[in-house]
């Protein structure tokens, strides 16, 4: 039996390009769900939702997420909590050990980039939790 030929990889054209993004954004536009760390640019809620969203279902985050941001809304607050009321509003959620990677980031935040997350992927997989699709997504979605 005679092996298959390797598959010759071509670039795509501009054209193919362009085609293939006007049909991701008509589907987006036509399937989107409404999730609240849709409407922010905010790195600190996204970062949160990230942090929230891995290994967990959406439904079961958009039940905690707005409770939770309203709770602690920013690095500072998240930074000086107390980890018991923070896994308490965490509860829930599972994987208890995002919610205090979560409390680390925001006192890494506030100790080394004065309360500024910082949008390099190369530093963001240096917090605690975050790996490179994590790291990636963040600067992606925050402005």
């Amino acid at each position: 039996m005679k092996p298959k030929p390797a598959r010759q990889e071509r670039n795509l054209t501009s054209d193919e390009v362009r085609k293939f993004r006007n049909m991701i954004y008509r589907y987006y536009r036509k399937h989107r769900r409404n999730l609240p760390w849709r409407l922010t640019s905010d790195p600190y809620h996204i970062l949160v939702s990230e942090i929230m969203l891995q290994q967990t279902q959406v439904q079961r985050v958009m039940g905690k997420y707005e409770q939770f941001t309203r709770i602690f809304p920013d690095f500072p607050s998240l930074a000086g909590a107390p980890l018991r009321l923070i896994l308490k509003e965490w509860q829930g959620l599972g994987y208890n050990r995002r919610a205090l990677a979560l409390k680390r980031i925001a006192q890494k935040v506030m100790k080394e980039f004065r309360g500024n997350l910082p949008a390099s992927v190369e530093t963001l997989i240096t917090f605690p939790g975050i790996g490179r699709a994590t790291a990636s997504s963040i600067p992606a979605f925050a402005l």
